[in-house]
């Protein structure tokens, strides 16, 4: 590349708090993904916080809440590598935002180049012998103690998160934790070697001119205010095609083309009625009005809604009919597997109303519905669409140790239109239950589901996309909302099929293992798909569907993925 190629921003951002600066790199990283901007390398000192990686262990938090409710330290789920670490006054954190292909390098020589750059300092300046452990931990050492941490996270080629450099910080706030997730290890700072203070905004200067031999670019100082107002804002990162798609949605004065629902084969509908009536079952299908009914019921499928047809909850959105619901039915699972088996479903998908007025939601009459039906019939799949429990994670527990192949739990729209379409729902309750059901041994695949059309922005679905890959959802879908009547939430827009394959595209970019993304898409629409993904792609009514091979994380890079901070 040429010289002016190697050229990046250095940014000090002074004393910032976490959440706005981690929201800065996200921003920054949709930028340099499309373009938008060059290279940068971000300095910062945070308030006192704590960074749970993707593989963190909440264990490994050894301060109770109250206490760090009282010391005021937040803690935050990030997409990074690593486990549990500490961000503090007197230490420096660096983000550098760098596309690594266009500097050639690779995950692990990116990891070794920021290590250099600080074991560099520490003995050029002064005169402490550091370097890297064994193979399997990251970051800098002297001996035994960590002096620098590294956790990064790689998207569609561009790196975000860092390093966190011990210059002198409060080491006592360590004990908060366990650093790294190493209980055998310690951690140290350049004034503890030292035994004395140390002039942290001394070493964060010359910090700079090491990274920048040690990446090999031209860091080019950058006032803070200064960079900020000159970033294009993040709507203009958007590809020319999904602008123009998006200008072309249209208002919802009458339902474009390509929402008009094509004939569907009628061979195959009467069965599934007649059992779901025999056998006194319900379906999502038929209470909540889905499009693909139809075709769905031609196929031989059906979605199973369990726990009666009554929901306690207020959704703004949802033609299922509200109010006092009734006990569940005992036998309801034993029917529901009968069906399953009569019908020789290879995979079913079984969800319910929510039912605030059971003590564990209907966890229970779940996960015995899944084990009627893989007793019943082995080889089916089974995938469960749950209600959130309200956040009980007991609850979860009992539905996942049953064993389902696939966990859903929709989101079903972005966090600014919760209030008016989930008003008894909560987007960061719905994103924790998805976080846990990932990092569960249970194995199942985690999906989630989002609508479109109801007033949503472009770089409100994207972060919601990264909220819900960060948190370990492998499965995506993404549907037009269409009002079941004049008295629900209006549509605002009906989107155009273009628009759905930027946001597929979009996702994929993220390492979703499976996408659905168009007009008809609905949570449980050719939901086999989920777990035996057509790599052709296309799903007919549906909108385009293709499978990859990315793991759970897939936003860090399996090979070199630093182990912490």
């Amino acid at each position: 590349m040429s010289p002016a190629d190697r050229r990046a921003a250095l940014v000090d951002l002074g004393r910032m708090e976490y959440g706005e600066a981690l929201a800065l790199q996200e921003r920054l990283v949709a930028l340099r993904q499309r373009g938008r901007i060059g290279d940068a390398v971000l300095l910062v000192e945070h308030p006192p916080v704590l960074t749970l990686g993707v593989r963190g262990d909440r264990a490994h938090i050894l301060a109770s809440e109250e206490t760090l409710a009282r010391a005021g330290v937040s803690v935050f789920p990030v997409g990074r590598g690593g486990d549990v670490t500490y961000h503090g006054p007197g230490q420096i954190v660096g983000y550098p935002i760098l596309h690594l292909p266009s500097l050639g390098l690779g995950v692990k020589e990116y990891v070794h180049a920021l290590e250099d750059a600080v074991i560099a300092l520490l003995h050029e300046d002064f005169g402490i012998e550091a370097g890297r452990a064994e193979a399997k931990y990251t970051g800098v050492w002297v001996g035994d103690r960590k002096i620098c941490a590294i956790g990064i996270a790689v998207r569609h080629g561009v790196a975000m998160h860092g390093f966190a450099f011990n210059v002198d910080p409060d080491l006592s706030h360590f004990d908060w934790i366990v650093p790294c997730g190493l209980a055998d290890r310690g951690v140290t700072s350049v004034a503890r070697e030292l035994g004395r203070p140390v002039d942290v905004a001394a070493v964060r200067a010359r910090l700079a001119g090491f990274l920048a031999r040690s990446l090999d670019l031209a860091l080019v100082r950058v006032d803070r205010d200064a960079f900020a107002a000159d970033l294009p804002p993040l709507e203009d990162a958007v590809s020319p095609a999904l602008a123009e798609a998006v200008a072309a949605a249209e208002p919802p004065r009458r339902k474009p083309e390509w929402l008009r629902i094509p004939p569907a084969p009628t061979e195959g509908q009467g069965d599934v009625r007649r059992a779901l009536g025999n056998l006194k079952l319900h379906t999502v299908c038929q209470e909540a009005a889905c499009p693909n009914l139809r075709e769905c019921f031609g196929r031989g499928t059906a979605t199973f809604l369990i726990l009666g047809d009554t929901c306690t909850r207020d959704c703004t959105f949802c033609a299922i009919s509200r109010g006092h619901a009734c006990a569940p039915d005992p036998d309801e699972p034993a029917h529901v597997a009968e069906a399953v088996r009569s019908l020789g479903l290879t995979h079913v998908v079984v969800t319910s109303v929510t039912r605030d007025d059971l003590p564990d939601g209907g966890a229970a009459h779940f996960a015995a519905t899944i084990r009627a039906v893989r007793a019943a019939s082995p080889a089916t799949t089974i995938e469960v669409l749950i209600p959130d429990f309200q956040g009980d994670a007991d609850a979860l527990a009992a539905v996942l140790d049953a064993r389902p192949d696939v966990l859903n739990h929709n989101v079903e729209t972005v966090p600014r239109l919760y209030p008016e379409v989930r008003p008894s729902a909560r987007y960061a309750r719905s994103l924790e239950l998805l976080r846990r059901a990932a990092d569960s041994p249970a194995g199942a695949v985690v999906k989630s589901g989002l609508m479109v059309g109801l007033g949503e922005t472009y770089a409100e679905m994207a972060a919601a996309f990264r909220d819900l890959r960060d948190a370990g959802v492998a499965s995506l879908t993404v549907g037009q909302y269409l009002a079941p009547s004049k008295a629900h939430h209006p549509v605002v827009a009906y989107i155009p099929p273009a628009v759905f394959d930027a946001y597929r595209e979009e996702a994929l970019a993220l390492g979703f293992l499976h996408v659905a993304s168009g007009p008809f898409v609905r949570s449980s629409y050719r939901a086999e798909e989920a777990v035996r993904p057509d790599p052709g792609g296309g799903s007919g009514l549906g909108g385009a569907v293709r499978g990859t091979t990315a793991p759970r994380n897939a936003n860090v890079p399996s090979a070199g993925v630093p182990p912490d901070p």
